[in-house]
């Protein structure tokens, strides 16, 4: 996770204008696009590891597309700098965590049952699944 920013630093520095916003294929979303949602889900999943820590089990789904609607309003230059500001808030928030912490129950209603633990274990996986995608890019 702390590996992250950097990495998709160094993958926007070398795109042109016209590569930020190519969609790679019809219902793809473009670099672009994929940034603002990585700012977007840095909001939701900060949100749901600070839900849990205080003490709420439950844990709200999005509709990412929904969301979506309006990336066209974002840059790719305001959406990688607030995820990075994001990010960098939420590592640190982690680094608190005590490991008690990590094991307060919490549950989604899509995904079940789970800790605190769990949700920092669903970033990582998400910005693995995004960075691979926009390395490969």
């Amino acid at each position: 996770m702390a590996e992250t920013p950097r990495r998709l630093e160094a993958v926007v520095e070398g795109l042109s204008a016209a590569e930020i916003e190519a969609k790679p294929a019809p219902g793809k979303w473009s670099v672009r696009e994929i940034l603002a949602h990585l700012a977007d889900c840095e909001i939701a999943f900060g949100f749901r590891l600070r839900q849990v820590y205080g003490g709420e089990r439950a844990i709200q789904p999005f509709d990412q597309d929904a969301w979506a609607r309006v990336y066209g309003s974002y840059s790719a230059g305001l959406s990688l700098a607030t995820f990075v500001a994001l990010r960098d808030w939420n590592l640190a928030f982690v680094a608190g965590l005590t490991e008690a912490d990590k094991v307060l129950p919490a549950f989604h209603p899509e995904r079940g049952e789970m800790v605190l633990w769990t949700v920092v274990e669903t970033i990582a996986g998400h910005d693995l699944h995004h960075l691979r995608a926009l390395e490969k890019a």
